[in-house]
């Protein structure tokens, strides 16, 4: 399938904090080659989120109705997709061709296009924080241009202390609240021997363990082959923890799951992020001093 050049700026969830920046986004987007449609309005934003949920919604509908568009990049995450889950035309969306990209919230639209569909999507940038800033940051735009070029993508992280392994199975995940917070809907999908990723902001680590414990005692990470963790950030400790951090509660983990558990993945909040095609069949290989995630066969440009 070719795709179209024209990317399609939407904003399904949150509203840009500072929307003075967005031409500088466009202005890059158009540096690289693409036709970018911004179908954001500034003064159709409601309370904290990109326009009403119906407004939000026709974002969406609108990019995947033009055939010019061959990408549709999120504004940002922050909150507003589960809201929109019930009304979202997944087969529509899978019948476009279209790749959406996007992290954090995203997770839902990931988790829902691929229960309802199959169709992979992508994991990675998004417009607001990765495009529109003083600075890019070299390691995500390169990575996901990288994932676009395909044939197929390979990540490599160097970090010591993982397991040794070699699987092989689709690759899925994202921020680990809003997977568990689709668990029993129907847009949770039934992924079996699975790589699967996770990231999450302002979750102190019990809050971490206790919804991977969620994913254990549902019945979901049991069936996978590995689970690959990328940034906890922005939690706080306090006085109450007595000796219980990160570190400790990685440690419960290796030994109370049923399956081998990484650390190091560069996905997540912070300033530097890979892009995964969530859904993507992979091969995780580590030798004890980094790792590699090779995926293949999923849509580029």
């Amino acid at each position: 399938m070719t795709i179209a050049p024209g990317i399609a700026i939407i904003a399904p969830a949150g509203r840009p904090q500072d929307e003075a920046v967005l031409p500088r986004g466009v202005r890059r987007l158009q540096e690289r080659g693409f036709v970018v449609h911004d179908y954001y309005r500034p003064e159709a934003a409601f309370q904290r989120f990109g326009g009403t949920d119906d407004g939000r919604l026709g974002q969406l509908e609108q990019a995947i109705a033009d055939p010019d568009i061959g990408l549709i990049l999120a504004m940002r995450g922050q909150y507003g997709l589960t809201r929109l889950l019930p009304q979202i035309n997944f087969e529509a969306l899978a019948a476009s061709g279209k790749i959406v990209v996007g992290f954090s919230d995203l997770t839902a639209l990931h988790m829902g296009l691929m229960a309802k569909t199959g169709a992979i999507s992508y994991a990675g940038p998004m417009f607001a924080g990765d495009f529109c800033g003083e600075h890019t940051d070299e390691l995500t735009l390169g990575s996901f241009f990288a994932c676009l070029a395909g044939p197929q993508h390979v990540i490599r992280e160097s970090v010591e202390g993982n397991p040794v392994l070699d699987v092989e199975g689709p690759v899925w995940g994202g921020n680990l609240s809003m997977m568990v917070s689709l668990l029993g809907t129907p847009y949770f999908p039934a992924i079996d021997d699975g790589i699967v990723f996770i990231e999450d902001v302002n979750e102190h680590p019990y809050r971490v363990e206790r919804m991977l414990l969620q994913l254990l005692q549902a019945g979901v990470l049991g069936r996978q082959r590995a689970l690959v963790i990328g940034e906890l950030s922005a939690y706080r400790l306090s006085a109450a923890d007595r000796g219980y951090d990160l570190a400790v509660m990685l440690d419960y983990l290796r030994a109370t799951l049923p399956i081998p558990v990484l650390t190091g993945l560069r996905f997540g909040h912070g300033a530097s992020r890979v892009t995964i095609p969530f859904g993507a069949p992979a091969r995780l290989v580590s030798d004890g001093a980094g790792f590699s995630l090779t995926m293949r066969d999923y849509p580029t440009l």
